[in-house]
Formats: structure tokens, C-alpha cells, sequence
């Protein structure tokens, strides 16, 4: 396998890629342009089909942000940066904090600590992770930025964070390349491996294949905001249950584990020995998330309605309603997330 990569100083970044230095698991290529908007839903499109950018659901086949399976070099991206960046905020505001000690623990006892942490993310977008994990961390940190899609890669690059939470230096790679080709050997070396809204998107080969890695490796995960399938609004709506259900259905179609993801991945990875901390991560979305909640409606209505089409005309009814809503400042939306802290075995033998 040929093996380059574009790799940059995260505290001098400039506006283009940097050197091609080191190991990739495919060729790294980052255009300076970024991807296509996605069309907006319209008064003529109430009940949007799920689209990329659209929220959270993608079309039939498609997975959002990091594709899995094979296809064509010039896969279009599978959220728009829109996107990402409407749900950032939120995002951190519901990843669990509580995880963090545990975690600062495990890496303060990792052997060979004084070179810095090797942290691989995978699925990164735009790299809202580094963002929000590499300050509240100690110590030099080199990340390695791992998405399908090169557009994504290179706005995580220039956008990720410059210093550590005690001021030490941070550094990014990008690695194009299939997270379903992960394996140990690509994690040798590695601190802690995280990723943000994966799992739900994987089936039961692809969360093996990421679970035999990282113990393989020995190195910690941790893993966020899973939806667990549960949605609540306020005011209630008689249709909040049957949308609810329908989209957790569009979420498992074909072999991908939407809600049931979480467990099957504790499962495995407490099957392979590590030790599992979950956590909840709700996102809870009030009238100053009004985009982020518009547009996470159109999604996941639209998913629903792609699901069960004899839902169609309710759920347009249902949409203007709480679209309507949303822009009067009168709904609020909690969209129930977990976290996922999974400190597997040290190869080196030490107590984990």
C-alpha cells in the first residue's frame, strides 16, 4: 500500500496543504475549495427527502462524513460543512466532561508520555473534535485526522486548535482513507483514538474491526454522541412518537446499527477486556439553536417519511407546525446522545 500524507504545524497553518511527510493509509489530496452547499428545503419541498446537509440523516447508501465502503475517488462530501458548523456549538455543549478525568488518568500513565500524545481522529469532519478535546488536554499533542472526504480534511486542518489546555504545542496530519481498513498496526503508537457521531452510522463488522484496533493497540477511545433513539419536544405532539420510531428504523436500514450501536460496542469492547464508562450527551436545543434545530427537523422528518411514506401528509402538517414553531422561539428539542469511554488493555502489560 503506498503510504503519503499532508502534514502541518497546527500553530502555522496557511491557507493551502502542507509537505506530503508521513504514513497515510491512502493518498492525502486537499483541495483549497471547499464542497457544494446542499440545496435548501423550500415551501415547494415541506418533507424533504434527507440530503446531504440537510441533518442528520443520509440518503439510502450513503453515510455521513466518513464513507466506509469503496467507491469512485470523487465521492461528494456527506455533510456540508453547513452543517457541521450549525451543530458545533451544541456539540460541545453536550459531550460529557465527566469522562475527561478518567481519560487525563490514563494518559498521564501511558509510557513514553513525555514525547506527547498521539491522538487519531477518526471521521473527523471539519474537526470539531480537536477543537474541543485537545484544550482540555495537557501535554504536546500530535492529532491525526482521518476522512474520506479530502474537502472536510482540509477545513480540519486549518481550522484545528494551536495549544494544549497548559499551553504545550498541538500538531495535525490528514490521513485520506477508509475507516473500515483500520487496524492495530495503523494505531501503533497511538495515545487515544476519538471520534464524534460514528458509531450510529457503522454496522456490526465495521465496530469490530474499530474495537479490534484500538485493543489491539491498547490505546483508549473515546467516542461521542451516539444517538441512543430517543427524542423529546416541548410542547409534545401526538405524531412525536411514530416520527421518532420511523426514523430510528431509517437508521438501521441495511446492516447499519443506528440506535443499538452504543451497546453492541461496549459489548465488544468489554468482551476484548477494556474497561467501559458511558455517559449522556443530550443535545438540548432552546430558541438560540433555531437553525440547527430547523434544519435538524427537515432531516429528521424527512427520514421518517422516507421510512413509512404513509406518513407524508401528517408529517407535512407536523413540519410547518414545528418549523413555525422553532422560528417563534416556542420549541425546544432534546435529541439523547451517549458517550463512550473505553480504556482498553496497555500492550505494555500496565493496569488499565
Amino acid at each position: 500500500m503506498r503510504k503519503t500524507a499532508a502534514t502541518q504545524d497546527a500553530g502555522l497553518i496557511p491557507g493551502q496543504p502542507g509537505p506530503r511527510e508521513t504514513e497515510t493509509m491512502s493518498d492525502s489530496v486537499i483541495p483549497g475549495a471547499g464542497p457544494t452547499p446542499a440545496r435548501p428545503a423550500t415551501d415547494h419541498d415541506p418533507v424533504p427527502t434527507a440530503h446531504r446537509g440537510a441533518g442528520p440523516t443520509p440518503r439510502p447508501g450513503e453515510r455521513p462524513t466518513v464513507k466506509l465502503r469503496e467507491d469512485g475517488p470523487d465521492d461528494p462530501p456527506r455533510y456540508a460543512p453547513e452543517w457541521l458548523e450549525l451543530r458545533e456549538g451544541p456539540d460541545g455543549a453536550a459531550r460529557s466532561n465527566e469522562l475527561i478525568d478518567p481519560l487525563r488518568v490514563r494518559l498521564a500513565n501511558l509510557p513514553g508520555r513525555s514525547s506527547g500524545l498521539v491522538i487519531h481522529d477518526l471521521g473527523c469532519g471539519t474537526g470539531s473534535m480537536g477543537r474541543w478535546l485537545a484544550p482540555r488536554l495537557d501535554g504536546a499533542q500530535h492529532w491525526v485526522l482521518h476522512d474520506r472526504d479530502p474537502y472536510l480534511l482540509h477545513f480540519a486542518a486549518v481550522a484545528s486548535p494551536r495549544a494544549a489546555a497548559d499551553g504545550s504545542r498541538v500538531t495535525v496530519e490528514t490521513r485520506r482513507g477508509d475507516v473500515g481498513l483500520l487496524t492495530a498496526d495503523v494505531l501503533a503508537g497511538a495515545s487515544l483514538v476519538t471520534a464524534s457521531a460514528l458509531l450510529d452510522v457503522l454496522n456490526r463488522e465495521e465496530i469490530d474491526t474499530l474495537v479490534d484496533a484500538c485493543t489491539g493497540a491498547g490505546c483508549p477511545a473515546l467516542l461521542t454522541l451516539s444517538v441512543v433513539g430517543r427524542v423529546e419536544l416541548t410542547p409534545a405532539d401526538p405524531l412525536d412518537q411514530e416520527i421518532a420510531e420511523a426514523f430510528n428504523d431509517h437508521q438501521r436500514r441495511g446492516d447499519m446499527l443506528g440506535p443499538d450501536a452504543l451497546n453492541v460496542a461496549c459489548e465488544a469492547f468489554a468482551a476484548r477486556g477494556a474497561t467501559v464508562r458511558v455517559h449522556p450527551s443530550p443535545w438540548r436545543l432552546g430558541p438560540e439553536d433555531a437553525a440547527l434545530t430547523a434544519q435538524w427537523l427537515r432531516g429528521w422528518v424527512g427520514a421518517a417519511v422516507e421510512q413509512r411514506p404513509e406518513l407524508r401528509e401528517p408529517a407535512e402538517r407536523y413540519l410547518r407546525e414545528r418549523l413555525a414553531a422553532c422560528e417563534a422561539g416556542e420549541l425546544r428539542v432534546v435529541v439523547h446522545h451517549s458517550d463512550l469511554l473505553a480504556l482498553s488493555r496497555p500492550t505494555d502489560g500496565t493496569a488499565s
